[in-house]
């Protein structure tokens, strides 16, 4: 049978079919226009980087233009890292190219690059377990498989491969370490990150690969046949490299109470364009203390803090640089943002059973937004991790939905595209709803104990 079909019906269809490269989702607002902002006028910012002052003063004009007050740049100096020509591949016993990138604080192969013995471990524990000098001249490979949740607890422990593993590496002598990268993507893109070496410990090349390349070494160390690799990375330590923060204030109406601070990062990994990690928070964190003063001037004053240098986890970045500079000034309150776009669906505090009916209002008006109560105590984070340790401070976290964050995180796909304007205004509202209670509360707001443990 012949079916006869209309140019028109032809039409329709095609266009029913959605293309290729669909135009990304444009938001709109405070907080998009903070993001992307960021990720396409500056893109990467690297710790220490030109591109990091860039943002620093591009993020100056920003809260100015938005009517924060006081805004200025706290310069520091700090211990960074810069990247440079990264490749490896097997070569026995099959030649294979592997998606590879150096970590943070690795020291630079030989310009020729490295090749050696490729040993596997399954585990970080495995490693350890490794005798002392067993590794001298060869590369260690150290396996692992993140998986997914909701609220990232998986990062910790599968973290400590990335964080860990190359220190604990190079004491039983190894050359260099490979690593699976810490993410649960099946993409070809390698998760950067910061690794760290021990006071005394020898620092050496340290890289991680993609997932599916980790899956391919995994397969052939279960073949028992001896490996071999070739490695090249060239990035390095950048010490005393310049850093920033930018702060700025909405001042409250009795600037005799303790401030409340809501921070993010301004610094990203260089392989993509630092949109989720943490552009996102930035925005978040901004146009909520706006939002949260559209009905009046509020009581306390809220201080954003962009902070510099959060990534290399260095000690001596931008949120131990705030605890310097500022940590003579009262704080009551500390909250960040550094978990990516997707929406809020958690609250932790971390208040005194002074502060109860507090914490009751925050909840309330919570609730209707699906965010619920978690259990535990809240702790705020890495950008004001140090104000809240020298104050004792109390502190409110608002829980990210982190099922997709580490496919993301610290790879080439952190990128604008993945930010759903939709999601980005609901951590907004979340945050605003949030802000609106504690900067206008006239009484004193006071932590748990730090030995009291969470309910």
């Amino acid at each position: 049978m012949l079916y006869r079909t209309s140019l028109a019906a032809l039409l329709a269809a095609t266009t029913a079919i959605a293309p290729l490269h669909a135009t990304p989702t444009q938001g709109s607002g405070v907080a998009w226009d903070i993001v992307e902002g960021i990720t396409t006028e500056i893109g990467p910012r690297p710790a220490g980087s030109p591109a990091e002052a860039r943002a620093r003063a591009w993020g100056k004009a920003k809260l100015e233009a938005l009517g924060f007050k006081g805004v200025a740049i706290d310069e520091f100096k700090t211990s960074a890292w810069q990247r440079g020509e990264e490749h490896a591949r097997l070569t026995a016993p099959y030649a294979q190219p592997l998606a590879i990138t150096a970590l943070g604080n690795s020291v630079p192969t030989p310009a020729q690059g490295l090749e050696g013995e490729l040993v596997y471990f399954p585990t970080l524990d495995a490693l350890r377990a490794a005798p002392e000098g067993s590794l001298k001249g060869r590369i260690a490979f150290v396996d692992h498989a993140m998986r997914r949740a909701q609220d990232g607890s998986g990062y910790g422990p599968y973290g400590d491969v990335r964080r860990e593993g190359p220190g604990i590496a190079s004491q039983k002598g190894a050359a260099g370490i490979v690593i699976r990268s810490a993410g649960t993507d099946s993409h070809r893109n390698p998760h950067t990150g910061a690794t760290r070496f021990p006071e005394g410990i020898v620092p050496i090349p340290s890289g991680a690969v993609a997932n599916p390349d980790a899956d391919l070494i995994a397969r052939i160390a279960a073949r028992g046949k001896p490996m071999r690799i070739a490695l090249t990375l060239l990035g390095k330590p950048n010490p005393q490299a310049p850093s920033g923060n930018v702060i700025g204030e909405l001042p409250g109406r009795d600037p005799s109470l303790p401030k409340i601070v809501v921070a993010c990062h301004l610094d990203s990994w260089d392989l993509g364009t630092g949109a989720i990690d943490d552009a996102a928070g930035c925005a978040i964190v901004t146009a909520a203390a706006l939002q949260a003063s559209r009905g009046g001037q509020l009581l306390r004053t809220v201080r954003v803090l962009w902070a510099g240098n959060e990534e290399m986890g260095s000690g001596d970045g931008g949120a131990d640089n705030y605890a310097r500079v500022h940590g003579a000034e009262k704080h009551a309150l500390a909250m960040e943002s550094d978990f990516g776009a997707d929406r809020v669906w958690q609250v932790t505090l971390r208040l005194a059973e002074a502060n109860k009916p507090l914490g009751d209002r925050i909840k309330a008006a919570l609730w209707p937004m699906g965010v619920v109560p978690h259990p535990g105590m809240a702790d705020g984070g890495a950008d004001v991790g140090p104000i809240i340790a020298r104050q004792n401070l109390a502190v409110i976290d608002l829980g990210q939905d982190g099922t997709h964050y580490f496919d993301l995180h610290h790879t080439p796909d952190d990128t604008l595209d993945k930010v759903d304007p939709a999601a980005l205004q609901q951590n907004v509202d979340a945050w605003a709803a949030v802000l609106g209670i504690v900067a206008n509360e006239p009484g004193e707001i006071v932590p748990v104990p730090a030995s009291t443990p969470g309910e």
